[in-house]
Formats: C-alpha cells, structure tokens, sequence
C-alpha cells in the first residue's frame, strides 16, 4: 500500500496516560479542527487511508503481524508442512495488514467493521480471496455453509482479543470452523496468562493451554509494540495445532465475555 498522506497526530498530555490500553486516544487535526479519536474505534481510523499505519506501526512500533507470520511459519517448517497450501481464515482482518503477509493458497478474512473490509478494498486489494463482514455470534446459515465450504485449515487472530473486539463466542466459532489437525494463531496481552486474570478470555486461553483442545508448539512473549508513553506493551504469541472443537463447556469458562 502506497501512503496517502501524513496526518498531524498528537497524543495527549501525561497526566491522562494512565489509561487503559483500550482507552487511549489521540488527536488529530483536520477541517481546521481538532478531532478526538480512541485507539479501537477503528471505523474512524479506516476511514482514513493511511492513519491505522501511522499511528500503530510508525508511532507506536507495532510488530504483532509481522512476529505470527515468523512464529507461524517457523512451527510449520517444523512439522514440515508447505505453507503454500493453506487455507487461512484471518479473524479480525481489518484492513488486511496479516492477511497480505501470508503467501497461502487462500486467505479469507473476517470482520464485524464494514469499514476495515472497505479499507482492505481500498488499501490492499487482493489481500483475501473472499472478506466476510459478519458477527460471528450471530451467524446465518448461509454465510456459515460457505464458510465451511472454503475448508479452512489455519486460523490467524493478531491484536484482537480482550478488549471487547472479538467475544470468546465469536473467537471459538471461528476456531470450529477450522479443520481438525489445523494451525492456529493468536496473540494476547501477557496479563491474560497470569494467575490473577480471571477474565472470559484468560480463562478460556487457560483452558485451551491445559486441555487436548490445542496442542501448543510455540508460546512466546515479545513486545507488540509502545504505549503512547513509550512504555513497552508485552504480549504473548501463540501457535499450535487444533485437536478439537472449543465445546460449550470449554467455552463457559469465558461466560461473561461472549
């Protein structure tokens, strides 16, 4: 993707950094205004071609993309399987920044923003063969049918969990709809594997950790990328190998984040 232009960002003064992760905001001026935008109010930022790049991977050092194709890959070269012939489902697509680093045989991508997949089509074009805009906890038996039909065997979901973006209910359908014996990989804030995170999604990543349901082959923790302080921001990488499908009782575990 060719940058469109430069937008002059600000982020604010020290005194409000002690926000959540997922109430940070920015500012940004435009029209002779200045505008107030949070970090996940993504239909804003897509709106915008260039501004998700700007802020999270020029500004704020995002690398989470880039380390699950290297993690990835490296796990696949280890069961000596061609990643060439994959059929990846990208869960949280976006504007397509994972889904155009994977050289696989398909790529579909989801996404519950109609403005991400308007950005993918403007920005990267061609990234996916097929962009669902769907909520994943409320899935249509067609749109359901032909997702099955595409005979998904990897699932990538990169700095999308744990927030509010993507439930537990929604992550584990998308997981079911991967083939057993395929490849997963996600990424999450590094709190969700400490004892003391009893949030849905810490609990059900524990669960999939601990049970049959995913046959872990890689877990790091790495730095996804700075705060709006400078602050490191650690999370960890997951790749493994589906076993089976996430089961209503797996999934209660995460009740409260569906």
């Amino acid at each position: 993707m060719q940058r469109r232009q430069h937008y002059p960002l600000r982020f604010p003064a020290s005194e409000t950094r002690s926000l959540q992760q997922n109430q940070a905001f920015f500012y940004l001026h435009e029209n002779d205004a200045e505008v107030i935008i949070r970090f996940h109010d993504y239909a804003e930022i897509y709106k915008r071609p260039g501004l998700y790049e700007q802020l999270f991977y020029e500004r704020l050092k995002c690398n989470s993309p880039q380390k699950a194709h290297d993690i990835l890959n490296k796990v696949l070269r280890e069961n000596r399987v061609e990643p060439g012939e994959l059929r990846l489902l990208d869960l949280g697509a976006g504007n397509g920044m994972v889904g155009e680093l994977f050289q696989v045989s398909r790529t579909v991508g989801i996404d519950i923003c109609h403005e991400a997949k308007q950005a993918c089509e403007r920005d990267r074009p061609g990234a996916y063969d097929a962009y669902y805009v769907v909520d994943l906890c409320d899935l249509d038996t067609a749109t359901a049918g032909q997702l099955r039909d595409w005979q998904l065997d990897s699932l990538t979901c990169i700095a999308a969990l744990g927030f509010g973006d993507i439930s537990t209910r929604a992550f584990a359908t998308a997981f079911n709809l991967i083939q057993s014996e395929g490849w997963i990989c996600f990424n999450v804030k590094e709190t969700f594997l400490q004892e003391s995170d009893q949030s849905g999604f810490s609990m059900l990543v524990k669960q999939l950790l601990i049970t049959d349901v995913l046959e872990v082959h890689h877990l790091e923790r790495y730095r996804h990328r700075v705060s709006i302080d400078g602050t490191p921001l650690y999370y960890y990488m997951l790749a493994g190998k589906k076993r089976y499908d996430i089961t209503e009782q797996v999934l209660s575990t995460g009740s409260y984040d569906r």
